[in-house]
């Protein structure tokens, strides 16, 4: 007998990476990667699944900027080419590797599910958007969606329109993918900040997700705590992230994705091989980046990249099944002792990065694929569910507002808001203080000045996007958002300077509608509320 509910959910998010002006753009490869790694893995492993009448539910969050970016012909066709590559390196690996008893297996291996990618993505015509969204037509995955460009909204200094466009405008896009209005949103960054769910409630969005704190410290702490959703005062209902779950798969010491039989990600041949060997399927200026290819395992965590063992893929099934075991028995005993305590089933609601499953961690869509089953072969205790299923059997809930919020280093926005990148915030403000002025000033722009007005609109909202702060903070590619940031703003700034001595330039306009081209039918008046 069920007595309780695991709710997994899956964020998939990349930010708009898109240069047309450039043949080979190294951070394109970010798509690229999560394509192969992690998104068409997931539709391998739910189809399998549905295929084996396996009854399991699984809540994904697909953002606008990823989805327009999996529908954009120009990426799409830079992909297929890029797995046409990975397949014929695929096919040198074999040769390269024969007589090698520890590495040729792996490179059969790889070369393998390669084809079964490029497959997969030829079968749906490379549209992965039409493959998630067949999979929901099945009842068993709920897709939900993110503010529009992923902006943390927080931070948006109370501009209301601006948050008011993130929410509504990601809303319209997934009604134009998915064909209706999304059940749930992903805030992004989980950032919460009072008066959000207003702004929900108006783009019919029923439920959203903040991190533990953020449910805990509500200004009326919640009976159940994170174990059942709450009302906020708007009507739309916040579920609160299960800690216990989150630890054993994101900790760096618990977790399992660390344990050592597993693929080791930071040893790949893009760096291990000479460059003559991998200049053909790398950046054309000889730039190394990963290719996929890993031949080791992770070993031990002290042990240096250069003495790593070789990997063992068995083993690493083996081990992603047991602890699969281990997650779905440790539910259980949550299950309970919460059951008892509640007057209702209690939700575990288990939230993580999309990209965690094939991308960071290899057999990261084995562990998904074996608990589903687990769940319905091994026990009846814990039976998984969505958020909005479980709004319909338990629809009253106790009523709180949650605090201020995030998820990341601290819980209350450190990330996104530090001396790395406190500087571009002055200027998003700004932004959004104009683009809403541009708005009443031209209520019903037409022609030349309604492209001006749409673009200076799209400007804003790729200038808006977390990942900059987010990239700043830790370091990685930062002249790249840097960059970026300081492109849009001043393009923004180009086009209201533009609007207002009424000298606007139609060939540059074009070159920006064409470069930043994200959002179709965007309505610049949508900044109008």
């Amino acid at each position: 007998m069920t007595r309780g509910y695991l709710a997994l959910v899956l964020h998939a998010h990349l930010p708009y990476v898109r240069q047309p002006e450039h043949e080979h753009f190294l951070e394109e490869q970010w798509f690229f990667e999560a394509m192969t790694e992690a998104y068409i893995p997931l539709v391998h492993v739910f189809e399998g699944l549905c295929r084996d009448g396996i009854d399991f539910r699984l809540t994904l969050s697909l953002s606008p900027t990823l989805t327009a970016m999996m529908r954009d012909p120009l990426l799409i066709t830079r992909y297929a080419r890029h797995l046409d590559r990975l397949v014929e390196l695929g096919h040198r690996e074999v040769e390269r590797t024969r007589g090698d008893g520890r590495f040729r297996p792996l490179a059969h291996m790889y070369r393998d599910r390669l084809l079964g990618i490029r497959d997969t993505f030829r079968r749906y015509e490379g549209d992965v958007v039409r493959a998630f969204r067949g999979l929901e037509e099945t009842g068993k995955l709920e897709i939900v969606t993110c503010t529009a460009t992923h902006m943390f909204l927080p931070l948006a200094d109370r501009n209301w329109a601006v948050s008011h466009a993130q929410i509504e405008l990601a809303a319209r896009e997934h009604e134009r993918h998915f064909g209706r209005r999304p059940r749930g949103m992903w805030l992004a960054e989980c950032g919460y900040v009072r008066g959000l769910d207003e702004l929900l409630r108006e783009s019919g969005v029923r439920y959203f997700f903040v991190d533990t704190h953020g449910l805990l410290f509500a200004d009326r702490r919640p009976v159940y705590g994170v174990y059942a959703p709450i009302y906020c005062p708007a009507g739309v209902a916040a579920f609160g992230r299960d800690v216990e779950s989150s630890k054993q798969v994101w900790s760096a010491q618990e977790g399992y994705p660390g344990d050592g039989v597993y693929r080791e990600f930071y040893r790949d041949i893009g760096y291990d091989l000479d460059l003559d060997s991998v200049r053909p399927y790398i950046h054309p200026d000889g730039l190394r980046h990963d290719t996929g290819f890993k031949y080791y395992r992770i070993t031990d965590r002290r042990t240096p990249l250069h003495a790593k063992a070789p990997y063992d893929p068995p083993a690493a099934w083996e081990r992603a099944a047991q602890h699969a075991g281990n997650f779905l028995f440790n539910r259980e005993r949550q299950i309970e002792f919460l059951a008892p305590r509640m007057d209702r089933p209690p939700i575990i609601v288990a939230p993580y990065d999309a990209e965690l499953f094939g991308h960071w961690w290899f057999e990261g869509p084995m562990f998904l694929d074996v608990l589903f089953r687990k769940m319905q072969c091994d026990q009846d205790i814990v039976a998984p569910i969505t958020p909005s299923e479980y709004l319909g059997h338990h629809p009253t809930n106790q009523v709180a507002t949650p605090c201020t919020s995030s998820w990341g280093y601290q819980g209350y926005a450190d990330v996104w808001l530090n001396g790395a990148n406190d500087w571009i915030y002055r200027h998003l403000h700004k932004m959004g203080e104009r683009m809403v002025e541009l708005a009443h000033r031209h209520p019903e722009a037409r022609g030349l000045r309604r492209r001006v007005l749409d673009q200076a609109a799209r400007e804003l909202l790729l200038a808006q996007a977390s990942d900059w702060p987010f990239i700043m903070k830790t370091g990685t590619t930062t002249p790249y958002a840097v960059a970026r940031v300081c492109e849009h703003v001043n393009r923004f700034n180009h086009l209201y300077e533009s609007l207002r001595e009424g000298a606007i330039d139609e060939p540059g306009l074009a070159e920006l509608e064409a470069r930043d081209n994200l959002f179709p039918g965007l309505d610049y008046r949508i900044y109008r509320r």
